[in-house]
């Protein structure tokens, strides 16, 4: 072993038994005894990794440019940057060969290099990241044992004539990739000085006719086939080690150091690059999410220019509420556009009234009715060119009416990411729906990334690459003038609006972004939608249910127990905040709408036995169509009442009436004495004494007791037999109207 090491430190001059120039000792060659090679380890010469170079040609500075060069600068790779700011004259390999531009760039910056001992690594960088460092890297190309490496590939591109000139291999992919290739420079050179080929020919067919020319590749080039799979890697999966993640080659099990998703396989680069070299692990994170940030709060007051798109494009619930949140977004109003489509008739009062009352309040609007027939495509099209063409518009910010937004930080949370298109996260409370996709399928669909449901359910947070979003995001305006200036953005015969947008986004390399960081919100089920009633959004409690407490029960229902709200003005009756204003009176229009009160006679077809004891003048809920929904209030809202209260006693909150009072001083003002057929009744007031009415109130005669002053979206609840009797005191102005239920009779 002596011998050895001193025989390869005496021999660090000698030109290199392997490629014939010296001197390459620091990478492994050296002369031996005789014909006898041996390969050295390179462990044994410090900082041998400085001897190479990251070689890439990049004429702008795109986020998969930024990417590449935080995997470089991650693992400490020296890179030198061609064609920054030139004109990309190299066509488009999504359509069509080309790339030339590149070999002539890496030519004439070759002719410049004169250290003749540098090994260089010609790579893409907008569709690469680095897994591992140099030293992983060089020691890979060493156990290659030829001058120059290329990446290999599966299928031959762009003449298929070539196949079959070129040779077999025993494993591994048979053809050459030109997306990346290593080597030492004076044979890099060498491959390279016969290119004469314009800017818009293909490189990869110049390297492949270079390849296939046997002279030429026994004198300066090699391909390997398996063993390359360690550098460039095409079928790979997450590996997650401590404090870094990897990328496995499943084909070869190998561990690739440089992974390069070229032609299909971008999306998946994509993919990868939300975690490779150390973007997000479990130990630490996000580790870039912070990087190149905005900061609104240093540059106040002069706020950007936005243009909000509003979209309504089928019958919606509470979509009063989206206007009223609209409102309360923290941002001024006179630096915001409102671009308002809607094809749904139904919801123009909507729209109307909220022009009408706060139109004014931004510094433009636009609207597009129902009446104008402009379909989608259109629509969106026209708002982007809208942007577009206002030098003074710096932001779009894309909204479907759908969209809850419950963060009123949103707008500045967005803009401070500093990202070319970003949205929110937001999902449908209990499903795995999102406004994301986490990978597409062959056909350009929906797909399930690994990651997806822990992205959704927020076990992985941070900002993620993903193929496809919708409903809320944010766009620079920026884009519009210069990557996206095409008008017909969302327009495709075979694509709805939403993915054409994102497929050309995606077709002109600019990556969209969708964080979890913050809550921001939810989106509505639209499913199952009617639009028959007065108040539709009062049927909602199944499909948004989230929604329809936050709409209808009263803001302090949930400190009932915790506050101790329920109040006990009679013996067993209790009285607690149940629904809200809106609730109340919605629920009184609605019956009004409706319009069919009971005459007040005993005869009465709606029940059993057709005859009521002790009849009012009301409307019951299944004239309305509103059991279902009543049943479901109560089990929800009711029951945990009733059990807290009435210890040992459990409801399935069951009933055969469910019905809205009107007392009214020439209609009915009062009611007799009586029992209800019940085990326990609610008795919910729905409008305001001493505002709406004079008068009223409900007492109990065997107590002596009365409450004489109900509280709005207050109920009472009591037990219905034996033991409360009670009268309905009389309305003596206005109109009073209560909801009562007979539960469990």
């Amino acid at each position: 072993m002596e011998h050895r090491e001193q025989r390869c430190r005496l021999s660090f001059k000698a030109k290199c038994a392997v490629c014939g120039v010296g001197p390459h000792l620091l990478w492994g060659h050296i002369l031996c005894e005789g014909t006898h090679l041996r390969i050295c380890s390179m462990d044994a010469h410090p900082r041998y990794w400085e001897k190479l170079l990251v070689v890439t040609v990049a004429t702008k500075e795109t986020d998969g440019f930024r990417r590449f060069m935080r995997s470089a600068k991650h693992f400490n790779y020296t890179v030198e940057v061609l064609g920054a700011g030139e004109e990309w004259k190299g066509g488009d390999y999504m359509s069509a060969p080309g790339g030339g531009q590149k070999v002539r760039l890496l030519k004439a910056a070759l002719e410049q290099m004169k250290t003749e001992d540098l090994i260089i690594l010609f790579i893409d960088s907008y569709d690469v990241v680095f897994a591992s460092g140099p030293k992983e890297l060089l020691k890979k190309f060493q156990q290659a044992k030829h001058k120059v490496v290329f990446s290999s590939e599966s299928l031959i591109w762009p003449d298929r004539h070539l196949e079959d000139k070129h040779p077999y291999v025993k494993e591994g992919n048979r053809f050459l990739g030109s997306g990346g290739f290593i080597g030492y420079l004076p044979n890099i050179k060498k491959m390279v000085a016969d290119w004469t080929g314009e800017d818009n020919t293909s490189d990869q067919l110049f390297f492949t006719r270079t390849y296939i020319d046997s002279d030429k590749r026994v004198r300066s080039l090699c391909f390997s086939s398996c063993r390359c799979t360690n550098i460039y890697g095409y079928e790979v999966v997450l590996k997650f080690e401590e404090g870094r993640v990897r990328a496995r080659n499943v084909l070869y099990d190998t561990l690739p150091v440089i992974i390069h998703g070229n032609g299909p396989t971008k999306l998946q680069i994509n993919y990868l690059g939300n975690y490779i070299p150390n973007t997000w692990t479990f130990e630490t994170g996000c580790t870039v999410c912070h990087e190149n940030l905005r900061s609104l709060s240093k540059e106040r007051p002069s706020w950007n220019l936005m243009m909000i798109g509003i979209f309504i494009q089928q019958p919606t619930p509470f979509v009063t509420v989206f206007f009223e949140r609209l409102l309360t977004l923290k941002y001024p109003k006179n630096r915001l556009n409102l671009f308002i489509y809607n094809q749904e008739a139904h919801h123009e009062p909507h729209v109307s009234t909220f022009l009408d009352k706060h139109g004014s309040l931004y510094q433009n609007v636009k609207s597009i009715g129902p009446d104008e027939e402009m379909d989608k495509a259109a629509a969106y099209n026209l708002y982007f060119d809208m942007c577009r063409n206002n030098e003074d518009c710096d932001y779009l910010f894309s909204l479907d009416i759908e969209v809850v937004i419950k963060n009123e930080d949103i707008l500045k949370i967005l803009i401070e990411y500093n990202l070319p298109i970003v949205a929110p996260m937001i999902t449908r409370i209990g499903r795995l729906w999102s406004n994301f996709w986490g990978a597409l399928s062959a056909d350009g669909y929906y797909a399930r990334s690994e990651d997806y449901v822990d992205i959704v359910q927020e076990r992985r947070v941070g900002v993620w690459n993903v193929p496809y979003v919708s409903n809320v995001y944010l766009v620079k305006a920026s884009l519009l003038r210069s990557e996206l200036q095409e008008f017909d953005l969302f327009t495709s015969k075979i694509l709805d609006p939403d993915m054409a947008f994102c497929h050309n986004v995606r077709r002109k390399g600019i990556f969209m972004y969708v964080t979890n960081q913050h809550t921001f919100g939810r989106i509505l089920s639209t499913e199952n939608y009617q639009t028959t009633h007065l108040h539709n959004d009062l049927w909602q409690i199944f499909e948004n249910p989230v929604d329809w407490q936050e709409r209808y029960i009263h803001e302090n229902y949930t400190l009932i127990m915790k506050n101790k709200l329920i109040e006990t003005p009679c013996p067993d009756v209790y009285w607690f905040p149940l629904f809200s204003d809106v609730a109340c009176n919605h629920i009184v229009e609605e019956m009004e709408n409706f319009g069919e009160w009971s005459g007040g006679a005993n005869t009465d077809k709606r029940i059993q036995g057709g005859y009521e004891n002790v009849p009012t003048i009301d409307i019951h809920m299944n004239q309305i169509n509103y059991e279902k929904e009543w049943q479901k209030f109560l089990v929800e809202y009711v029951a945990p009442i009733t059990e807290k209260m009435y210890p040992g006693y459990y409801t399935k909150a069951q009933f055969d009436l469910a019905f809205v009072v009107r007392y009214k001083p020439d209609e009915q003002p009062s009611l007799r004495p009586h029992h209800d057929a019940s085990t326990f009744t609610i008795n919910l007031a729905l409008n305001e004494g001493g505002l709406d009415y004079e008068g009223g109130g409900c007492r109990f005669l065997r107590y002596n007791c009365s409450i004489q002053a109900p509280r709005k979206g207050w109920a009472l609840m009591h037990p219905g037999r034996l033991t409360h009797y009670h009268e309905g005191l009389p309305t003596t102005a206005g109109v009073r109207y209560i909801a009562v239920s007979f539960v469990d009779p």
